[in-house]
């Protein structure tokens, strides 16, 4: 059964889903055979948890389910891989029945984690408006005075399935869009002075910082999206794709995250997006593409991305494939 959609945003659905059609039609056959490796891998792992576990886990049914969600929105088709993942996303109030699982450090993350996936289901019509409201009430408590939420004081560059202060930052920033109570209006606006006024040293925190800045145009958003950007174009490597610092070693999170970051430019005024022009951009995302395109494994999956490199781990291979996923999805 494919996911469903009901209520009044059936017609921008439709209308999203019709213009998706279009584009994905003139997608590259490879690009697409690789999305639908990649949504079949994710779509037996994501419940597979769950019921293995009894618990609903950030990388599958946070990232991953979030990635499925988007898929979905592209036309791939999920079947019931995230049905009971939607349910449990929608009453926030469960969410923190986790947190005993991962310990104390785990439970913001999960919650920017979710309030993710949930703000995706949001934009299809899937949840009620008071189910975004309850989430950004559990995720403004985590907010630190500085307006940033940080996760660990020990791990400060993130990976795929822990949370860097800036992404951990954007992410939750984003999530709040959805439920602009007075509350939240105030965290996004100290979440967005942060935005500005950090350094983005590293790659996988210039990407962050654009995530975060969205379609902002202000002189400080500009200011510090450009620095972003030199960054970014700094740090893409000869094979296409882009490691955690600007000399690192390529890796399949860092690449997604940055794909994503340069993807979402064309959305904002064009004094935003230098030292980049239109066609370095796209070359740029062009060679990044390939880069995932070349390191997807057989089974549609993705090397883990850990810190240090070369690790082994589940959780980070699930999040790694999702955060890849969407990078490919989003850079069409």
């Amino acid at each position: 059964m494919t996911c469903r959609i009901a209520g009044p945003a059936i017609a921008v659905v439709m209308a999203v889903a019709t213009l998706g059609a279009v584009f994905r039609e003139q997608a590259p056959p490879v690009s697409r055979a690789a999305e639908a490796r990649a949504v079949a891998y994710l779509s037996v792992e994501v419940p597979r948890w769950h019921r293995e576990h009894q618990c609903y886990s950030c990388h599958n049914n946070g990232d991953a389910t979030r990635a499925l969600i988007t898929a979905s929105a592209h036309g791939h088709v999920v079947h019931a891989a995230i049905e009971d993942t939607i349910a449990w996303l929608s009453t926030p109030e469960r969410w923190d029945s986790n947190a005993r699982r991962g310990g104390s450090e785990e439970l913001p993350l999960a919650r920017i984690q979710f309030a993710s996936a949930l703000a995706s289901l949001a934009v299809l019509g899937r949840v009620e408006p008071d189910a975004l409201k309850r989430a950004a009430a559990l995720l403004v408590v985590h907010q630190q005075n500085d307006g940033s939420w940080r996760l660990s004081e020990s791990q400060m560059l993130g990976s795929a399935t822990f949370y860097s202060t800036s992404l951990a930052t954007a992410m939750a920033r984003r999530s709040l869009a959805g439920a602009m109570t007075e509350t939240v209006a105030r965290a996004r606006a100290k979440a967005s002075a942060w935005l500005r006024t950090t350094t983005p040293a590293a790659v996988v925190d210039a990407s962050a910082v654009l995530l975060g800045l969205e379609r902002d145009v202000d002189p400080a958003a500009v200011a510090q999206r450009q620095r972003s950007l030199q960054v970014l174009k700094r740090g893409q490597g000869p094979d296409g794709g882009w490691g955690p610092y600007v000399n690192s070693q390529s890796e399949p999170f860092d690449t997604a995250l940055t794909l994503l970051a340069l993807a979402g430019l064309p959305n904002v005024d064009a004094r935003s997006t230098s030292p980049y022009s239109d066609r370095e951009r796209e070359q740029a995302i062009r060679r990044g593409r390939e880069y995932l395109l070349g390191t997807q494994l057989p089974d549609g999956s993705w090397p883990e991305t850990t810190r240090p490199p070369h690790g082994e781990s589940y959780a980070q291979r699930i999040s790694t494939t999702a955060w890849s996923l969407l990078a490919l999805l989003e850079s069409d």
